[in-house]
């Protein structure tokens, strides 16, 4: 209906005689006088005959005087339809159920019978008892749908013919309440704590009856909430980030157009199964793979304690030895991914501190792009599909029974902890679950299409472009790196407290270098570079003293740590009482005890003492050697007060020189007196000697070599 429309379209003659309207008489034979005179029903379109009981005619009401019609337009604005506009009437038949759709459709197809007849020339009168009688519907309902529709076009009756109590805008009943309960139950319940709703409208109500506030019913306070607070603001309110993540469907990734080897990613990830490795230790395993992004295939993976930039080089190292170099790599944002041997130099590399001599990693060097998967995000990790696959197929192997562990903490198996597996076995179980599992057909990946995830990655292997390593970049991968400086004397190097030397390197004493080496040989030699990046040559281990493997150094720090951390926990085992409740205790009875004392003591008053500043206050260094050989000659002279020729030397030299001497000649079996002998003994545990003992040997080894 036009909104610049009356109300009623169409009148009748009774209709026009009672309606008052300017310019028209007030009786029926007035008005079809007027009709006739002036020609009404000579234009077309502006009359019909009137369906229904009675008969006549109805007319169109731009037919009618100027002054009635300016009436009606002027009412009409006053008074609105109270049926919505077209595009309303359809929104809200849009979201009715199919019954009450279904319902409006009968009504239709009953009034469509309706013109059917009367356009056949049956009166109005039959044509509707017709309708009713075929539709199973009164006559009286039928007059009642031809009201809902009255000047609406055919297009559009049927959104009008749903029933009125559907259509009609429905006012909104509201029970009323003070808008500072609902603030206080909204900000109760939007925590990331997650209460429940039950717990919220208590303390709610409580808060409410001590500022005098109107409250809801829980049930009406819910919906209330619901209603004025969206659910995915709800959901990040209580989840946080990750819960409104989830709100949203993921990104699919295609993975079509990629080729065998083009991208590859990687992740660590924790197996449900107890071990019992060669050194005694027992705990859940970590391993580290890389994983094809195309075919979905494992290409290298090892196992270790926990994550490491070892294992991650050598699993990185296998894959690249046995396969060639990948173009793109995916990795968690973890420090054993991001650390300096396989991503120093990169320029979206925000892990430890970035230093300017830091020698480029070996990604950066390969010319191998990095990606970095969002962190606590498992979508944006394919390889997080493929450990899962293990945490159900490898942790839950038969040979494992009673090492599994479950993976949630109330997930566990009533043979919890009964057994632990050895890691040799452990890892022939392991190597067979990986090859099953790049074996197994039916894979429903867009790029397996029911094969194997080997057969996918041999297909696209052997037509790619693969480029493989040489024997100059294999150095890159197989070791670790890290900056270091030549001896600026012999050139020597001492990295891991070993000592590694060549001939060519006491040509370059004293240069900053870059030193390459095999985490897991210390021993077996280094090769080193110049901070550009240029081989200056390989450097062989001449003192063997620090660590064969640098693992065991990690692991050996990581003994250390349980075994505190057990001495912890027998600590407070023995001390059930803590220290504050020992206080409180203190304090209760100190309140509790009688404030009305009588002093014992009467409390002296005294001036302060100034302060004697000590000989131990000077720290100058002529200070402090002078006190050093004051000490000494006073603790001789104590020690052997008969002898009186003996003097201590004045200076650190002559000091270690004379006990040399005394040394000498105590095992000459030459007479040495009693005060040298006691100064001697308690000179040989002063730091003093000690520090020029070690100073003297480490001057005698090194001419000896």
């Amino acid at each position: 209906m036009s909104a610049v429309e009356p109300k009623q379209i169409w009148w009748t003659a009774d209709e026009l005689a009672a309606s008052g309207l300017p310019k028209l008489p007030g009786s029926k034979r007035g008005i079809n006088s007027i009709a006739e005179r002036n020609g009404w029903r000579l234009e077309e379109g502006c009359f019909k005959r009137k369906a229904g009981r009675g008969g006549g005619y109805q007319y169109h009401w731009s037919v009618l005087p100027l002054a009635a019609r300016r009436k009606l337009l002027k009412e009409a604005a006053e008074t609105p339809d109270e049926r919505p506009d077209r595009g309303t009437a359809w929104a809200v038949f849009e979201q009715l159920p199919e019954r009450v759709k279904t319902k409006a459709k009968d009504r239709l197809a009953a009034l469509d019978i309706v013109d059917g007849l009367y356009c056949t020339g049956v009166s109005h009168v039959h044509a509707i008892a017709e309708a009713a009688r075929q539709c199973g519907s009164s006559q009286r309902s039928i007059y009642n749908w031809l009201d809902m529709i009255e000047g609406v076009p055919p297009e559009d009756r049927l959104a009008y013919l749903a029933p009125r109590n559907r259509i009609a805008a429905r006012k909104a009943t509201k029970a009323t309440c003070n808008a500072a309960f609902m603030d206080y139950l909204k900000s109760l319940y939007l925590r990331l704590e997650q209460p429940t709703f039950a717990q919220c409208h208590r303390l709610a109500c409580k808060k409410a009856e001590q500022e005098g506030w109107d409250v809801l019913v829980s049930k009406t306070a819910q919906r209330r909430l619901n209603k004025e607070v969206p659910r995915v603001t709800q959901v990040f309110a209580r989840e946080g980030v990750n819960g409104l993540m989830r709100c949203y469907p993921a990104q699919i990734r295609d993975r079509s157009s990629l080729t065998a080897l083009e991208a590859v990613n990687a992740d660590c990830h924790k197996i449900d199964t107890f071990v019992e490795w060669p050194d005694g230790t027992i705990n859940r395993p970590q391993i580290v793979a890389f994983q094809d992004l195309y075919s979905g295939k494992i290409l290298s993976w090892r196992v270790d304690h926990d994550p490491n930039k070892v294992m991650v080089m050598a699993a990185f190292g296998e894959m690249v030895e046995n396969w060639g170099i990948p173009k793109r790599c995916l990795f968690d944002n973890g420090r054993e991914f991001a650390n300096k041997w396989m991503t120093a130099g990169a320029p979206t590399r925000f892990r430890f501190k970035i230093c300017e001599d830091d020698p480029k990693g070996v990604l950066p060097l390969l010319g191998i792009k990095m990606h970095w998967a969002t962190p606590a995000h498992g979508q944006a990790k394919p390889i997080e599909r493929a450990f899962r696959d293990l945490a159900s197929d490898v942790a839950k192997d038969p040979r494992f029974a009673g090492a599994y562990v479950g993976n949630r903490p109330d997930a566990k198996p009533e043979n919890y902890g009964s057994r632990a597996i050895k890691a040799s076995e452990f890892l022939e179980a392991l190597a067979d679950g990986i090859i099953e599992h790049n074996a197994r057909t039916g894979r429903r990946s867009p790029t397996a299409k029911g094969r194997s995830f080997d057969e996918t990655f041999e297909e696209s292997y052997a037509v790619a472009p693969i480029q493989k390593a040489t024997e100059e970049q294999r150095r890159l991968w197989m070791m670790g790196q890290a900056t270091a400086k030549l001896h600026k004397s012999s050139g020597q190097l001492t990295l891991h407290d070993n000592v590694y030397h060549c001939a060519w390197m006491s040509q370059e004493a004293g240069r900053k270098i870059i030193v390459r080496f095999d985490p897991e040989d210390l021993h077996s030699g280094v090769h080193i570079y110049g901070p550009e990046g240029g081989y200056l040559g390989f450097a062989e281990c001449q003192q063997k003293i620090g660590f064969f493997d640098l693992e065991g150094a990690r692991s050996t720090a990581r003994r250390r740590r349980q075994i505190v951390k057990a001495e912890k926990v027998l600590r407070n085992l023995h001390k059930p009482i803590s220290t504050d409740q020992i206080a409180a205790d203190m304090n209760k009875n100190r309140a509790e005890a009688p404030s009305a004392l009588e002093a014992k003591v009467v409390k002296g008053m005294f001036p302060k003492k100034t302060p004697v500043k000590t000989f131990q206050n000077h720290t100058n260094r002529e200070a402090t050697e002078a006190r050093d050989a004051l000490i000494l000659e006073l603790s001789a002279k104590q020690s052997s007060p008969v002898s009186k020729t003996f003097e201590v030397a004045k200076t650190p030299d002559g000091r270690f020189e004379q006990v040399q001497e005394i040394q000498d000649r105590k095992k000459a079996g030459k007479p040495v007196g009693e005060r040298e002998a006691a100064w001697m003994e308690g000179f040989l545990n002063h730091p003093e000697y000690e520090g020029l003992l070690a100073v003297k040997q480490s001057y005698s080894r090194n001419n000896g070599q």
